[in-house]
């Protein structure tokens, strides 16, 4: 069950990534964050009130809301950096830097006695590489120093947030991926008003910027809720194969060509993925 729902929220965040970052090339990127997170914001909160889902919040670190609040701002910085990154057409440099973003939720996960099995450890390794080489890394071309940035930003901040949403998962996934978002919109809502981007959007972007939404809270939510199930590094190791699907749907929408080294990825995070089953 943890193994399905990781890779489950891998389609989820891969699709979300990818549109999203259609839109960041034609919006600003924190007017993308900002209001595809509110969409999300709304089905967290619906979750909450249909599953009766409470528990009286406090600032311990064993709980839900601490975690909540600092996995939404470091999520906030790394999805910002993201949206930023692949705005400047370098989506080979972007994708492939912050899919290893896993490395520090999973250095963290062995840090606090966590022991995976030899070939777990090996499929882990395996999957990893997959998802960074099917994520396209361009190793040729003139390459500024600009996504190198962004992408290092998004992977410090997407590996922070993790590792917060997986502390507050342990007390509550939904609760805490809620409290995510809710300090995600609150943030994005002060830095709106105070810079003065609410968007533009055209109508109809409105349906992608929901599902977007959607899909971004759906994906964070079933890792933690995956991170409770078994052993937190296989989890987000699965959770992190999103770079693949980002690809495929270029592929698909975008008629990018795959290249040798994505089919190697793609081959490679299939054999990771098989190694971690089978143990």
């Amino acid at each position: 069950m943890a193994a399905f729902l990781a890779l489950f929220s891998s389609f989820l965040w891969g699709g979300a990534d990818f549109f999203g970052g259609l839109l960041a090339k034609r919006y600003k990127s924190i007017a993308v964050t900002a209001t595809s997170q509110f969409f999300g914001l709304i089905l967290g909160a619906v979750l909450v009130l249909i599953t009766g889902t409470y528990i009286a919040p406090n600032f311990s670190w064993n709980g839900y809301l601490l975690p909540g609040i600092l996995a939404g701002a470091c999520g906030l910085i790394g999805l910002v950096a993201f949206y930023a990154g692949l705005a400047t057409g370098k989506m080979g440099v972007v994708s492939p830097i912050s899919s290893l973003s896993a490395l520090i939720p999973v250095t963290v996960a062995f840090l606090e006695g966590e022991k995976p099995s030899t070939q777990q450890i090996i499929g882990m390794a395996i999957a990893l590489m997959g998802a960074f080489f099917a994520s396209g890394p361009e190793l040729k071309g003139r390459i500024t120093l600009q996504p190198i940035i962004y992408a290092l930003i998004a992977l410090v901040g997407f590996g922070t947030a993790l590792t917060f949403l997986t502390q507050g998962s342990k007390t509550n996934p939904l609760l805490t991926m809620t409290t995510m978002r809710l300090t995600t919109v609150s943030i994005c809502l002060i830095i709106a008003l105070r810079i003065k981007v609410f968007g533009g959007f055209s109508k109809k972007d409105y349906p992608l910027i929901v599902l977007i939404g959607i899909a971004d809270f759906l994906g964070n939510f079933l890792l933690g809720v995956a991170t409770t199930k078994g052993l937190i590094s296989l989890a987000i190791v699965l959770g992190s194969l999103f770079p693949i699907i980002t690809s495929l749907l270029a592929f698909r929408f975008l008629h990018e060509r795959l290249h040798k080294v994505q089919y190697l990825g793609i081959a490679q995070a299939i054999t990771g993925v098989v190694l971690i089953s089978l143990a």
